[in-house]
């Protein structure tokens, strides 16, 4: 089994030295460096496209550098088919290219694992794997989950991202399409409970290109999921909003009693109802950002509930194999007006304190229920 440990110093002296002393009191060349003081964690990376190419991670820890402390490490579950009679010769890297489906790509966890395993044990205390290579509309999904961990001991700390409803992709994936409704995502749910892997779910809040004014047609099935699983820590990617998907928005034409909420009264809303207190956010896409830092009026709003609420919001970058460091800050950057409203304490929280609490629970949750089901390898 894989475990996380501090790095320390391994002369022969200060071995001799932890050897006669004990743990409890190391000679002072034993002690551990001073941590480095991190601008933040990000949440949400894929260190791979949608046909398995990406970052390596050696060179993905130069990006990350001193300016970010940990990692929520996770490909991309699907991969895009090149389908000759659809493009010929060109070869689509991206779900948009091309008309050809996506297909769930199970090998994403092996490798996730295989490049994680591949770092040192100080390494490896900056990552926080994620399982994603499963279908969540197959039964069975729950039991490929349940593999990966007995296969991989001490990798991994949680599901995701993963996907229901998400704009143009949900249509292309081949096979049954997945719901909130399907009970193979309770089970998965459940699963999570059980070993405490922390869920992180893009599901978007409405249809693409959705009329202005109407009720979101997934957020009642989607609070429905939630309430199911009270025991399971869920992080909804990107406050619901997806590539055009925009943020829930009243008609102007409506009367008050006939209002529908708009999408930071409905968050609010989750925010509020004890029945959601073990459901967070993530504000990670820079298409996400570009609502929220948009206009004056759209940074005060999100700085006013992300005030209020500072424990239950984290950064993401969602960034997708990227190739320098420029592109890999990107989103964190375009925050920056955000960061400026935000007090000392949701900027911590949003930035670092809500990562480091919620995947620190998932690990020590998941090490204790693998520890439990794990056979010792001999």
């Amino acid at each position: 089994m894989i475990t996380r440990v501090a790095s320390w110093p391994t002369t022969p002296s200060v071995l001799l030295g932890v050897f006669v002393l004990g743990y409890s009191v190391l000679p002072v060349a034993a002690q551990p460096r001073a941590a480095v003081d991190y601008e933040f964690h990000d949440s949400h990376f894929h260190l791979t496209n949608y046909i398995q190419e990406g970052t390596d991670i050696h060179e993905f820890l130069a990006l990350m550098g001193d300016t970010v402390g940990r990692v929520a490490l996770f490909g991309i579950p699907l991969q895009q088919t090149w389908s000759y009679e659809n493009s010929g010769d060109f070869a689509p890297t991206y779900y948009l290219q091309t008309d050809a489906p996506l297909y769930y790509y199970s090998f994403t966890d092996a490798y996730i694992a295989s490049v994680y395993q591949s770092l040192t044990a100080a390494e490896q205390t900056r990552f926080e794997p994620m399982i994603t290579g499963f279908n969540p509309a197959d039964m069975y999904a729950a039991d490929h989950i349940r593999r990966v961990l007995k296969t991989f001991p001490g990798v991994f700390t949680g599901i995701g991202e993963f996907s229901i409803h998400k704009e143009f992709v949900s249509s292309k994936i081949a096979g049954d399409t997945a719901s909130l409704t399907d009970p193979a995502l309770d089970r998965i749910f459940d699963f999570c409970a059980e070993t405490g892997l922390l869920v992180l779910l893009h599901n978007d809040i409405d249809m693409p290109f959705a009329r202005q004014g109407a009720e979101p047609v997934y957020l009642a099935q989607t609070k429905s999921l939630l309430r199911r699983h009270p025991n399971t820590t869920v992080i909804w990617a990107h406050v619901g909003l997806g590539r055009v998907v925009r943020p829930v928005q009243p008609s102007a034409s409506a009367s008050a009693t006939e209002r529908p909420a708009s999408q930071v009264e409905i968050v609010t809303a989750m925010l509020e109802d004890p029945t959601l207190s073990h459901v967070y956010f993530d504000i990670s896409w820079d298409e996400v950002a570009k609502y929220i830092v948009a206009t004056p009026e759209s940074l005060r709003r999100t700085a006013a509930v992300l005030n209020r609420y500072p424990e239950r919001f984290l950064f993401g970058s969602d960034e997708v194999a990227p190739h320098d460091r420029e592109q890999y800050l990107k989103v964190y950057r375009m925050y920056e007006p955000l960061w400026a409203l935000l007090t000392p304490e949701a900027r911590e929280n949003v930035k670092k304190g809500n990562f480091e609490r919620l995947f620190g629970a998932a690990s020590v949750k998941v090490r204790a229920w693998e520890a439990s089901n794990v056979p010792p390898r001999r």
